[in-house]
């Protein structure tokens, strides 16, 4: 079994992970391209962590200038086992209230134009994201929300859109009539790239708001937003500072089938494919086409 190393990756309100020891940063290289910031590496008790903020210090990305590739590239590059993300998100659902943490167990890409696989022409490869997060990386959210006391709920579908703009009103209530639970901007390709690198990955979505759908909330005030993402921001450095803590030394098997996503899945005959795609490729599909 591969030692653990938990990967961070802030979204809104979320640029630091704050009790992290021995810390220190690093700017690793991708062949990807830049990712959003430098890497923070330290630790909580014994478990390791790396913490990357998506929308760089100071929020300079927008969603759809994120270079998610190169971000989970470096993340796989610095030994990450498992990847929580923080997202914020809007809601569908009256029960689901601004401040709570959601644990998503399935998402809709809306987005257009991102780049969402690492394989490509020269060499393809097909993965299931037909259950996208790890169970057990789940649970032990779960599990430290609990001893928080935070409020956390378990399972509920996140829809990503491309953004920057809000839903219209339109759109918000066709996604509720769809039964979808949280909008949010970044969870795709997020998800599937974490897939194709064989990383087990669960989002935690922190509730901001009611999206557009809600008689007495008609428009996103984004002063409000803010103030909720400011107040989710300490809850959510609480609920990681637990996850770390508790984290076992090991990785654990992911019984979805993350650590193994790429068995049978490249299609492309290795005669054929693309030296300078395969130099890419080393360190998310190394496993695989090495052998």
């Amino acid at each position: 079994m591969a030692k653990a190393r938990v990967g961070i990756i802030g979204g809104s309100g979320v640029y630091h992970l704050p009790g992290l020891e021995d810390l220190r940063e690093e700017k690793i290289t991708s062949p990807w391209g830049e990712p959003s910031d430098a890497l923070h590496f330290g630790r909580i008790g014994s478990t390791e962590a790396v913490f990357l903020p998506r929308h760089g210090r100071g929020h300079r990305l927008s969603p759809e200038g994120i270079n998610y590739r190169a971000n989970i590239d470096v993340l796989k590059r610095a030994g990450v086992t498992d990847i929580v993300s923080v997202s914020a998100c809007g809601s569908f659902k009256p029960d689901l209230h601004p401040g709570l943490f959601l644990l998503v167990d399935q998402y809709v890409d809306r987005t257009n134009g991102r780049e969402s696989s690492f394989f490509g022409n020269g060499c393809v490869a097909h993965v299931s994201m037909a259950h996208p997060v790890s169970p057990l990386l789940v649970d032990r959210i779960a599990a430290a929300a609990a001893a928080e006391d935070i409020a956390c709920r378990k399972g509920g579908t996140y829809v990503c859109m491309q953004g920057p703009q809000f839903s219209s009103y339109a759109e918000s209530q066709s996604y509720r009539a769809l039964n979808y639970d949280v909008i949010g901007m970044t969870a795709m390709p997020e998800a599937k790239l974490a897939r194709e690198a064989e990383m087990s990955y669960a989002t935690i979505a922190m509730v901001t708001d009611f999206d557009c759908w809600h008689p007495d909330h008609d428009a996103v005030d984004v002063a409000a937003v803010i103030q909720v993402v400011q107040d989710n921001a300490g809850k959510a450095a609480r609920l990681l500072a637990r996850v770390l803590k508790d984290f076992p030394a090991e990785h654990e098997a992911c019984p979805v089938g993350s650590d193994r996503a790429l068995e049978g899945a490249i299609m492309t005959a290795p005669a054929m494919r693309d030296p300078a795609l395969l130099a890419k490729l080393d360190a998310v599909a190394g496993r695989v086409l090495k052998r």
